[in-house]
């Protein structure tokens, strides 16, 4: 079983940045694929980014076009770590964020659908002035 956590949530004032991180119970790195979805109030869970691993040290990422050029996911120098930096957030930024994780070793892929089989409890960030 693999435990995630998320942090880094929190307010922020529109043009603001955050960046949120997703620390697991142990490696993931050329394991696991991992995402980061967000939750409005009242709306489904939408896929934002997505990060898998092709090799040492290389990474295939995707972006939401809702995020693309604002948002960006990345590894931590742990190996149990990644990132989700957060740039010019918006209100409509506003959500609960989760970070996910599928067993798929070296895929070169990966997916925003929340078809994962692990899940952290998500972190809120608020976007207001």
């Amino acid at each position: 079983q693999l435990q995630l956590v998320e942090s880094g949530g929190g307010l922020v004032q529109p043009g603001g940045s955050l960046r949120l991180t997703c620390e697991a119970s142990r490696s993931v790195l050329n394991s696991y694929v991992i995402g980061w979805f967000r939750q409005a109030p009242g709306k489904e869970r939408e896929g934002l980014s997505c990060i898998s691993s092709l090799g040492v040290n290389i990474d295939h990422t995707e972006h939401a076009d809702s995020v693309k050029g604002r948002f960006t996911i990345s590894r931590g120098d742990a190996e149990n770590t990644v990132y989700l930096q957060m740039n010019s957030l918006k209100p409509e930024d506003t959500g609960r964020y989760y970070c996910a994780a599928n067993w798929n070793p070296n895929s070169p892929v990966c997916s925003m659908l929340p078809h994962y089989r692990y899940w952290g409890q998500g972190t809120q960030v608020a976007v207001s002035s």
